[in-house]
């Protein structure tokens, strides 16, 4: 903080009379709003030199071209911390103006053609081009952090065959372009009714096509087909001062980076959400989902063991959207511990789970072992026993009060979980009854029922 102290009295002549911490990004950059009598500015701690003399370099070369980006006021000696112009508090994200949205696309040509003019690129963090490199990295990045977590199986062989060959359609055209890399409406802010753009410390030398993907088909902003087709014709507008633009090609092209943004995204939200139990990156999935279940079709072709695998993935229920209609949901999972306790798909971490491992195991059994609990000879088996009845009157008695209290204050979910060894027999049978009891108990809730080990 003394090093934002001595850059603020360097630039006003005083030392700030507030330091107030401001919301950062997902990298190990501080942010702080430094202000006095004397001005206001955003001052900014990075324990990466080389990312912070990006942002540096970069803004400066930017700001020489007369593109929208914030002023680099002061830089300290070592280059760990710096002052930037202080832009206010509106996002264009919060707002969804939609004639700023168009205006934004309108000003991204001059970024990616201007921008690109007389930059040196080997500034740029963490390489200076968009290369196959980032690209298998980014592709593996969707592998790992995603499409395992997600435990859906999978030929890893077949699947690089495809992402190799993704990669060279993505490397077809070798342009001297900006890409910006973080385009989209979280990094643009609103000030003097203009939009300014930040976060651009990523950038490299790349296609144009990959921050048109990013800003339109941002999945977290969900814009309307409508809005995205004006979004699209305000850029190609602007584009044509630049270059010649047929638009038949332009869309096959923008449809890889559409795809493969999608993946990279996803690969993000796998690791901060499956991975590291993020809340928000985990309600962030079902609408990326959504975007990439609208266009895997049109890859069947030329990748076809991909495509496949996403319609696959597309199709698993923990993924679908969430209802936002204000009826409660009662999402009822039976699971195996073996593969651990499944995710609240909202975020809110809550909900119940119930251990059936008490309860007599029929897979002990070899006539039921490759049955589960839906099967009728199961079913038999459980309750003429009869430990089961006892063991769900207790699960009734401890579920119901909290659907008619959450129903009652207007909460729009609950998660209640069954386990067993397997998850096939006796946590199949449990969540299958509670289903059925709430259905019947609570007409005016929404139950949702998943078998997790069954998919």
């Amino acid at each position: 903080m003394e090093r934002l102290t001595i850059l603020y009295k360097s630039k006003y002549g005083c030392i700030p009379a507030s330091v107030t911490p401001l919301t950062g990004s997902a990298s190990n950059r501080r942010y702080f709003r430094l202000a006095s009598d004397a001005g206001s500015c955003i001052g900014v701690i990075g324990t990466d030199v080389k990312e912070n003399n990006a942002f540096v370099t970069i803004a400066r070369h930017f700001r020489a071209k007369g593109i929208n980006v914030p002023e680099v006021y002061a830089v300290s000696d070592d280059m760990s911390a710096y002052l930037q112009q202080d832009l206010g508090d509106v996002v264009l994200f919060d707002i969804k103006d939609e004639t700023l949205l168009c205006k934004t696309m309108s000003m991204l040509p001059a970024i990616q053609y201007e921008g690109a003019e007389g930059l040196d690129f080997s500034v740029c963090y963490p390489q200076p081009s968009f290369d196959r490199r980032m690209v298998m990295f980014d592709l593996n990045y969707f592998k790992y952090c995603f499409l395992k977590p997600s435990g859906l199986e999978f030929d890893e062989v077949l699947l690089q065959d495809d992402f190799e060959r993704f990669a060279d359609a993505l490397l077809e055209e070798d342009t001297d372009t900006f890409l910006y890399r973080d385009f989209n409406a979280r990094n643009v802010m609103i000030f003097g009714e203009e939009p300014y753009f930040i976060d651009f410390q990523g950038g490299r030398r790349g296609p144009i096509y990959y921050d048109v993907a990013s800003f339109v088909w941002q999945a977290r902003a969900k814009y309307p087909s409508a809005l995205k087709e004006r979004m699209l014709e305000s850029y190609l507008e602007a584009l044509s001062a630049y270059r010649a633009v047929d638009r038949d090609t332009f869309m096959k092209r923008l449809d890889l980076f559409i795809l493969f943004r999608l993946l990279q995204v996803l690969g993000a939200y796998g690791f901060r959400g499956l991975i590291e139990h993020k809340a928000n990156f985990v309600t962030s999935i079902p609408a990326a989902i959504s975007e990439l279940k609208a266009m895997t079709d049109r890859f069947s072709s030329p990748y076809p063991y991909l495509a496949q695998t996403l319609e696959r993935l597309c199709a698993l229920p923990r993924f679908e959207e969430l209802p936002s209609d204000g009826v409660l949901e009662v999402r009822v999972c039976s699971f195996s511990f073996k593969k651990g306790i499944p995710q609240d798909p909202t975020g809110n971490g809550g909900g119940y789970v119930f251990d059936c491992r008490s309860i007599h195991n029929p897979g002990r059994y070899e006539p039921y072992r490759k049955l589960t609990g839906r099967d009728e000879p199961v079913i038999r088996f459980l309750e003429d026993d009869g430990e089961v009845f006892g063991f769900l009157d207790h699960v009734y008695g401890v579920v119901d009060p909290h659907v008619e209290t959450y129903a009652r204050r207007g909460f729009s979910s609950l998660m209640v979980s069954f386990g067993c060894t397997g998850g096939q027999h006796r946590s199949v049978y449990c969540a299958e009854h509670l289903a059925a009891h709430l259905c019947e108990k609570y007409p005016d809730i929404r139950v949702r029922l998943r078998h997790r080990e069954q998919e």
